[in-house]
């Protein structure tokens, strides 16, 4: 190449190889729909828009090296950011959000689950900066530039004009998109990933005022809501039939529902499991959700023991960790309750060593507790039998009544378990993650089984309630080819997707003889209110937005933290009302005309939680409703204003 000749300036030549390498990463490797031209235009310039306001800062630098060296530095850090990103989407599908940065101690105990995220073709994001980094420090002289005042304010204008346009585009796609932004990937695919981080940045600073400038004058409306809209006077036939029983609540991990009762390889995958489907001390909710967010496992502890949603960015034990609470824990410690966490995990995972503190827990099992070795740990840490087998003695030395909690660990992400462990082979597709899936799923139910045993064996089985639940999904969207594969389908549409998010919810009573199948949605945020139910404790005087599972005066639906829902008739997501027993859409009359009005189409596609007529919009108004004041709670720390019975003002 004869650099004498070439005359584009860095800035710019930056800007286009920055902006081709965002647009191929956003359109190929983050898994976000497009629904009509409009998004495709929209994607394909919002990088370029990015980049430009970002480069053209450059020609504000009167010295050469500073210039290259601005360059230089903003493109790899650009390019940084874009690669985290992606590296964190593969894993959760979803982008990284301001509070998840503050979760950076968690990075050291993520190890291979990292590494197997990373991709030998990943090099070629860096080639650009490569480039770069040569015309930079080797040709300053032909890639800098020399402007007057006049094209310096030029260049701003100009990267200001481009991003309003961007900005205006996307408001007409997706109108109120900033001040209804439950989804981040509308927000990224309408305003780029730079301006998504910068507006994210923006919202933290502003929730984290929230605390300070709370003085309770909000209760009142959200108590109010949740007498009118969850509240419910019907008693549960089964209220106190656990009086005074021990609580042991088994959180499986990463367990989905699609796993019960189904085969790989012509093996059952969840025996023990499998058999108590339809045991007679069992009740099996196979209409049960996970609600989790980003803080997956933290989110659904928070879930089951507040009864309020997580939050939509980041996690709840992070961010509010020393909010006051009025968790299911301390209700139990009013009435006698010991309580105790078990997780073979270092304590300040997710912060648990501080959250454990504001919901009452009186003890913690960490790591410290366990021994483990090589020869006993796998992934992220103690496999789950000897998990159990250690754990038991701990158990036996708990003051009755006690509740207590056990988080497994082995079928975990990226679901490494040797031969010697496995009881059943691999599944055979392109997903190495959903094929490794089954047998650390097996595993699990083997440990689970064994579990049982100990606690028969131990005398504590039949004077306890055992509770289990998977704590959120394991196979992300990315794997969405294998698994249509797996579940015998051409693909994996919106709908499936959301059921999909169905995990397992047992809830066992030894003796009880009266279990049985039940196919009413629920979801993690009943856990609470069914379990204080079935113990004979009341929490009238509590702000909580889930229902006992057992009545059937329930609000009727389960609301995720994306603003989508799923009701007893209807799913609701990506902007689509589904019917939830047959998978179609259920059209309004004017949605049914849509493709052949183009305007009608867009307000169809653009209009937050479905057009007028929808018969999914109502609960969408409630489900957002409930979201915000959720958030209300937990942003203002409001329980910090309320002195519920039972326990010490608490009031500052």
């Amino acid at each position: 190449m004869d650099f004498k000749k070439f005359k584009i300036p860095l800035f710019i030549l930056a800007t286009l190889l920055f902006g081709v390498k965002a647009y191929i990463i956003y359109r190929f490797a983050f898994n976000m729909e497009l629904e009509n031209q409009m998004q495709e235009f929209i994607l394909l310039i919002n990088p370029f828009v990015s980049a430009f306001l970002i480069f053209a800062v450059s020609v504000w630098f009167k010295k050469q090296s500073r210039q290259m060296a601005f360059l230089r530095y903003t493109a790899l850090i650009g390019t940084l950011i874009l690669y985290f990103n992606l590296v964190f989407y593969r894993s959760f599908n979803d982008f990284i959000t301001m509070p998840q940065l503050f979760q950076a101690s968690n990075m050291g105990d993520l190890g291979s689950s990292i590494l197997t995220l990373i991709e030998f073709y990943d090099l070629l994001f860096f080639l650009d900066i490569a480039l770069i980094w040569y015309l930079s420090k080797k040709k300053p002289e032909l890639m800098a530039v020399s402007y007057q005042k006049s094209g310096k304010v030029f260049a701003l204008a100009m990267s200001f004009l481009l991003l309003a346009g961007n900005f205006f585009l996307a408001e007409m796609e997706r109108p109120q998109l900033f001040t209804r932004a439950f989804d981040r990937e509308y927000l990224v695919k309408n305003i780029g990933l730079f301006n998504y981080h910068i507006y994210d940045a923006a919202v933290h600073s502003r929730v984290k005022t929230q605390r300070v400038f709370a003085d309770g004058n909000e209760l009142p409306e959200i108590k109010d809501y949740v007498d009118k809209k969850v509240e419910s006077d019907e008693k549960s036939p089964l209220h106190g039939i656990a009086e005074d029983k021990n609580v042991i609540f088994i959180t499986l991990e990463s367990i989905q529902s699609f796993v019960i009762n189904n085969e790989v390889n012509g093996e059952e995958i969840t025996p023990f499991l499998n058999s108590l489907v339809g045991d007679d001390s069992t009740y099996y909710f196979e209409n049960f959700y996970h609600q989790t967010q980003q803080g997956k496992t933290s989110d659904s502890e928070f879930l089951i023991e507040n009864s309020l949603y997580p939050l939509s960015r980041g996690a709840v034990f992070f961010t509010h960790g020393e909010n006051e609470y009025h968790s299911m824990t301390e209700f139990l410690g009013e009435e006698g309750y010991n309580s105790a966490v078990f997780h073979a995990n270092n304590k300040s995972f997710w912060n648990r060593d501080q959250m454990y503190q504001s919901l009452g827990v009186d003890h913690f099992y960490g790591e410290e507790a366990y021994e483990i070795n090589n020869e006993n740990s796998v992934g992220w840490g103690l496999k789950d039998k000897p998990f159990f087998e250690q754990s038991i003695k701990y158990l036996q030395s708990m003051e009755e009544p006690f509740y207590s909690r056990f988080i497994t660990l082995t079928n975990h992400f990226p679901f490494e378990l040797s031969d010697e462990d496995s009881s059943i082979e691999k599944y055979d597709s392109n997903s190495s993650t959903l094929n490794n899936y089954f047998p650390t799923v097996r595993y699990m139910d083997e440990a689970v089984k064994q579990f049982f045993n100990q606690l028969k064996a131990s005398g504590l089985y039949e004077d306890s309630v055992i509770v289990m639940m998977g704590d959120h999904y394991g196979i992300s969207e990315n794997h969405n080819k294998a698994m249509s594969e797996f579940l015998g389908k051409d693909e994996i549409t919106p709908y499936d997707h959301v059921q999909l998010q169905r995990v397992p919810m047992f809830v066992h009573i030894p003796g009880h003889g009266d279990g049985k199948i039940m196919s009413k949605v629920t979801g993690q945020i009943d856990v609470k209110p069914t379990i204080l139910n079935l113990l004979g404790v009341s929490a009238e005087e509590d702000i909580q937005f889930g229902n006992g599972m057992f009545i059937n005066d329930r609000k009727g639906y389960i609301g995720l933290r994306n603003g989508d829902f799923i009701s007893e008739e209807y799913v609701s997501t990506s902007g689509v009302c589904y019917n939830r027993e047959t998978g179609t859409p259920v059209k309004t009359e004017k949605e049914k005309n849509a493709s052949t009005d183009r305007k009608s189409e867009a307000e169809a596609n653009n209009q937050p939680g479905h057009e007028e007529g929808s018969p999914c919009m109502p609960i969408k108004q409630q489900v957002e409703k409930e979201l915000e004041l959720s958030d209300q709670l937990i942003y203002g720390d409001l329980f910090r204003f309320v002195d519920f019975p039972g326990e010490k003002a608490s009031n500052e």
